[in-house]
């Protein structure tokens, strides 16, 4: 996973996405749909209509950064909403693009005794 700087925000944009876009398709989608800048350093994460497919758009100073990811089994987890966009922490982001459920992450161990 990319380090990104502190402050930056992770957005997954609701629904399902043509993935044949690129960086200026994505861009708009960011910039008509969700009202937002897509040259503001915050990340924009759109998934395929399958949803085994992502992409992430990231302004990083100097261009923009296009990461595609196609799991080879399994779908990303997503909301249900078709229209608007969800807030992730870094560490939400990092477990959706390892197929991870990043609404409830359990730990798969507790210690019980010293």
């Amino acid at each position: 996973m990319i380090g990104l700087p502190a402050g930056t925000q992770v957005w997954l944009v609701a629904g399902h996405t043509d993935m044949r876009r690129g960086f200026d398709g994505l861009a708009s989608i960011v910039q008509e749909t969700l009202e937002q800048n897509p040259f503001s350093g915050h990340v924009f994460v759109f998934r395929g209509r399958r949803g085994d497919r992502i992409k992430v758009l990231w302004w990083c100073g100097d261009g923009l950064c296009l990461l595609a990811k196609r799991l080879e089994q399994g779908r990303f987890v997503w909301p249900v909403a078709e229209s608007g966009s969800v807030y992730l922490t870094t560490a939400q982001l990092s477990m959706l693009l390892e197929g991870i459920d990043w609404r409830q992450p359990r730990r798969s161990w507790i210690p019980e005794a010293v």
